[in-house]
């Protein structure tokens, strides 16, 4: 480590150590805000890409995810502090929104998954529902699903084409054709991503820490990539969005690239 990257790493551990972020992080998480600190600073010293951020905002998105009890620990793939263009920037992962589902008591059901040639049957125009039963008669996908049921009854699913996906995927990620894109290694993990969240911030019931993460998560500025494997080491390019001031609706997409891995219970 260069002593660019030392001094940045002992500026990072001097914030860190100020009474009002150490009382804050341990007013979310208790008797894990210690391992949380350490996790903090494992992730910014360990970050080339990262440490070229201002190290006093990294903190700041480090502590979004402290305050909704979120571990930042990649390998967990429940939140990230990603830089873009030198600019940290919190997301919340894919088992960082089923596990805030979850927390809210409202899910009943939520799932996601690809669609095989033969297994369509048919889809009702008004409520939106999909009849999978048929016989699955190859490995070839055809479209993505998600579907939740909530506790007082109400249910949902949302189903896309194959077609449909790429399509609005070279719409909004300007990343799509990039060697390097997600897309291009793990497109049918990444298009269940995008119909679950599309999903949930439409029809979703939306608990306060669900609102916050989403709130905090865009800000009005949605990042197109979300970083797998490689988390907080590549900055990557944003896709700025629109915000209806009336409604509060997103105007465009949020196309957070990650690993779907199965469910698990948030260690905080």
């Amino acid at each position: 480590m260069s002593q660019a990257a030392l001094a940045k790493v002992d500026q990072f551990r001097s914030l860190l150590n100020t009474p009002t972020i150490r009382a804050q992080i341990k007013n979310s998480l208790k008797e894990n805000s210690g391992s949380f600190m350490s996790s903090m600073i494992d992730l910014y010293s360990g970050d080339s890409t990262l440490q070229k951020c201002d190290p006093e905002k990294v903190l700041l998105e480090c502590v979004k995810a402290a305050s909704l009890k979120l571990p930042l620990v990649k390998s967990l793939g429940f939140a990230y502090v990603v830089p873009y263009k030198n600019v940290p920037t919190f997301v919340v992962g894919y088992k960082g929104l089923i596990q805030l589902a979850q927390r809210s008591k409202q899910y009943l059901t939520i799932n996601d998954g690809n669609v095989y040639e033969g297994e369509l049957v048919g889809q009702d125009k008004v409520s939106g529902m999909i009849d999978l039963s048929g016989e699955r008669v190859s490995d070839t996908i055809i479209g993505y699903f998600a579907y939740f049921k909530l506790v007082n009854g109400f249910e949902k699913t949302l189903y896309m084409t194959h077609e449909e996906v790429e399509a609005w995927a070279k719409r909004y990620s300007t990343s799509f054709n990039s060697e390097f894109s997600p897309w291009k290694k793990e497109f049918d993990k990444m298009a269940r991503k995008t119909l679950l969240r599309r999903l949930i911030d439409t029809y979703g019931a939306m608990s306060p820490d669900m609102q916050m993460a989403i709130s905090q998560d865009d800000k009005g500025k949605t990042p197109v990539q979300e970083i797998q494997e490689n988390a907080n080491k590549t900055p990557i390019d944003v896709n700025v969005i629109e915000i209806d001031p009336d409604t509060g609706e997103v105007m465009e997409p949020d196309l957070d690239a990650e690993e779907d891995v199965p469910l698990a219970k948030a260690p905080f």
